[in-house]
């Protein structure tokens, strides 16, 4: 840019001046753009191939980078799964973010499969940041603690992540695939997730992480309950105690920010939907769903904003694993009095009613679906709820959507076609 403001300046002057003036500024400025080259010609530091930063001296580097993608990923993937599942509204008059909203979302649309997660893209982000952190993985497998001292904790985090990267392409697609290899059903995706849960939680009790291990307890019951294993998951769950968070922390730098502030609250570029409006129990606001009206317009002037209280910042963390996601699936597990004790304790360390009694099967079961949707409310997890869950669609398949067309009946995103095209494993 210096170079182009230099070059505009010499040539505006040389206009106004004598000729002879004008062929010693043409000489210097030719001369001066031959060093220009040969300084260009230099290969830039800034710019190093990957092999030299992928040695044991680069190793937290390496799993700081495989968070930074998944942080990043994940706010994406909460907003659009929110949009799919009910949790939010599309307010925005860009038409390439209607199909999230719409719930139909074709194959060939770049928006889901190619945008960046700063602006609500999901597969590549979310598949950049599982590969970002399964590199992590290998590399961190092949040294010795000699090389990096700190190698198990380091590689705790790294399969933590990489775990839930692959926990949300399993939630969020009918399908997916990984470094190239062939078309894997949400369940392969979720068994693949627990093998990488596996290696945390060995890692972290190595390293006496107790955090990553509880995270990882958390999200292989997570990706055992998805599967059908109840027993496994309410076994994996039982490690983490009530009270525990862990988070991702954000930011105001505009990659690392809370994209679900960002976009909601900030941005106006999505509102609350109506489900998550005044949610009450007992006639008490539920403090586990805060909403609130924003008082003003969405983005696209149209539509009243209505704005979350759960993430009040752009630098709020993004919580990934909790003990209450873990006592919902003791709950969800075994059913019975143990869910109507959980559902209680988990009203009581709300401040609500602690009076929920039942002893009918279909009534409980509904009553933990219905603590999940407002406990891990804008979490992430809603989308896969309605999926495995086969929870009804609002609005309704067919309703009129208010940008155009009709609500459609996805309840996954379908396998990008760029996946498809340049996967030479997929038809």
């Amino acid at each position: 840019m210096t170079i182009q403001s230099n070059r505009s300046s010499l040539a505006g002057g040389s206009q106004r001046a004598p000729r002879t003036t004008a062929l010693v500024l043409l000489a210097l400025l030719t001369a001066g753009c031959s060093q220009l080259d040969r300084a260009l010609s230099v290969e830039s530091p800034s710019r190093l191939p990957a092999k030299d930063l992928e040695t044991p001296g680069s190793a937290a580097l390496l799993v700081r980078s495989a968070g930074a993608d998944f942080q990043c990923a994940l706010g994406a993937y909460i907003v659009a799964g929110g949009l799919m599942s009910g949790e939010f509204v599309e307010t925005t008059q860009t038409a390439a973010r209607w199909s999230y909203d719409r719930r139909q979302i074709d194959p060939s649309e770049s928006q889901y499969s190619q945008a960046g997660c700063e602006s609500i893209g999901v597969y590549t982000p979310i598949s950049t940041a599982r590969w970002t952190a399964d590199n992590a993985i290998r590399h961190l497998e092949s040294w010795s603690d000699a090389q990096v001292p700190d190698r198990q904790e380091l590689l705790a985090q790294a399969s933590l992540y990489a775990g839930f990267d692959l926990i949300m392409l399993g939630e969020g697609f009918c399908s997916a695939a990984i470094d190239l290899g062939p078309e894997m059903t949400p369940a392969q995706l979720f068994a693949e997730a627990d093998k990488r849960f596996t290696k945390a939680i060995a890692a972290a009790t190595a390293a006496g992480d107790d955090s990553i291990r509880f995270a990882a307890f958390v999200g292989r019951a997570r990706s055992r309950i998805n599967r059908g294993d109840k027993t496994g998951a309410a076994a994996d769950a039982a490690n983490v105690p009530v009270d525990f968070v862990y988070t991702m922390p954000a930011s105001s730098i505009g990659r690392e920010q809370n994209r679900v502030y960002a976009q909601n609250n900030y941005g106006a570029a999505v509102s609350v939907a109506p489900a998550y409006r005044n949610v009450t129990y007992g006639g008490v606001a539920d403090p586990r769903v805060p909403v609130v009206n924003g008082g003003r317009l969405a983005a696209d002037k149209r539509d009243s904003l209505y704005v979350q209280q759960l993430y009040t910042s752009f630098d709020t963390p993004l919580p990934i694993a909790s003990g209450a996601e873990a006592q919902l699936i003791i709950a969800e597990a075994q059913g019975g009095q143990a869910a109507v004790n959980i559902i209680n304790a988990l009203h009581a360390r709300a401040g609500l009613a602690a009076d929920f009694a039942s002893s009918d099967p279909a009534v409980i079961m509904a009553q933990v679906v219905e603590e999940r949707r407002r406990e891990l409310f804008a979490h992430g997890q809603h989308l896969y709820d309605v999926n495995r869950l086969n929870l009804p669609l609002v609005p309704a398949v067919g309703a009129t959507y208010p940008k155009g067309g009709t609500y459609g009946a996805l309840r996954c995103m379908p396998l990008p076609d760029v996946e498809r095209l340049n996967n030479p494993n997929l038809g």
